[in-house]
């Protein structure tokens, strides 16, 4: 069901308004400029593909995307109301849930029928609403869960260390180098448990790093972090992308979508509902019909916000002038 945004695509950037960006930055938005703003738009080079994709629960379809490719390098931000079907669209791509029918691949590869480990060995991970740290571990602990390969996890090898130490070792080191760049290397030896909201965020995310990923998928991570913590959250989303990752993140808050996001989807009731650059979105009369009802009064838009509120200081302005007039009016008629 294609949005109606126009066909035209997005204001081409000059070379000189890029030059001060980061190259995969630029890279990503050269890949996106000049496409339409219109649903199952076909990228440049998508890491993702999805393919008529459905999921039902009893007589409600949660997910119906009919076709949706998500942008290799980027960072591509999925929103729309709650009940939209973002959280379950990420639990079908990360092989925690399966579709009624529908197909899915990364790099080409199907991802149907695959379980959440297999699919992250292929570099696709996520994290979630809910942090998924485990609280009687400690926080090093935890990060060392999420290495790949470790010999050591294997029985017969667990008797012979001298088979898997270096690695553990080389596990250690990385997941050192990450907390430090969390700055929860202070907290390594506490437990996850103890940690607040954001600092389990910022670890799950951490952990999520150290499988080595291609594709990263954040469920809501500003969710209930306080505002120093979401900024250092949003360097770091945008750090992922610096390193060459694909990012796919579900988010409500639109500062934060137009910050960080190179490609907005936006979905409602299951389906993609439009696509776009941010600053396409705001201008989509179905965003804001799904977001505040096809009669609305509620700006979408700070700017949106600012002109309705000068509307009506104008409107209350000339109200008072007419009192004003209308009991000069009857003063004079008095005194005659």
């Amino acid at each position: 069901m294609p949005a109606d945004i126009g066909s035209h695509g997005a204001h081409a950037a000059r070379p000189d308004e890029l030059s001060g960006q980061a190259a995969p930055q630029r890279l990503a938005q050269a890949a996106l400029r000049d496409l339409p703003w219109e649903v199952g738009v076909a990228k440049p080079d998508p890491a993702i593909v999805v393919d008529g994709v459905t999921r039902t629960f009893g007589g409600l379809t949660a997910v119906s995307v009919d076709h949706l490719e998500i942008q290799r390098g980027g960072i591509t931000g999925l929103i729309g109301p709650n009940g939209a079907g973002k959280t379950t669209l990420f639990n079908l791509l990360t092989g925690f849930d399966q579709p009624n029918t529908g197909t899915w691949s990364f790099d080409g590869r199907p991802l149907g029928k695959l379980s959440p480990h297999q699919v992250a060995r292929l570099g696709v991970v996520r994290t979630f609403q809910l942090t998924k740290a485990l609280s009687r571990l400690t926080v090093l602990q935890n990060m060392l869960l999420g290495a790949q390969g470790q010999r050591g996890e294997s029985f017969a090898r667990a008797l012979l260390p001298g088979t898997w130490r270096a690695q553990e070792k080389a596990n250690t080191e990385r997941a050192m180098e990450l907390l430090r760049r969390f700055k929860l290397d202070a907290k390594k030896d506490d437990f996850a448990g103890i940690l607040s909201g954001g600092q389990r965020k910022l670890l799950e995310m951490a952990r999520a790093l150290m499988s080595e990923p291609k594709v990263v998928m954040l469920d809501e991570p500003m969710a209930g972090v306080n505002p120093a913590l979401t900024q250092s959250l949003l360097g770091h989303v945008k750090d992922l992308r610096e390193e060459g990752m694909t990012v796919i993140f579900v988010e409500h808050d639109m500062d934060v979508v137009r910050d960080i996001s190179d490609w907005v989807v936006v979905m409602a009731a299951g389906q993609v509902i439009a696509e776009g650059p941010p600053e396409s979105i705001s201008q989509n009369k179905a965003v804001v019909d799904a977001y505040l009802g096809a009669h609305h009064d509620a700006p979408l838009t700070v700017e949106d916000e600012d002109r309705m509120l000068a509307e009506d200081e104008a409107a209350l302005a000339e109200e008072r002038r007419g009192r004003h007039s209308a009991d000069t009016t009857d003063g004079k008629r008095t005194t005659r």
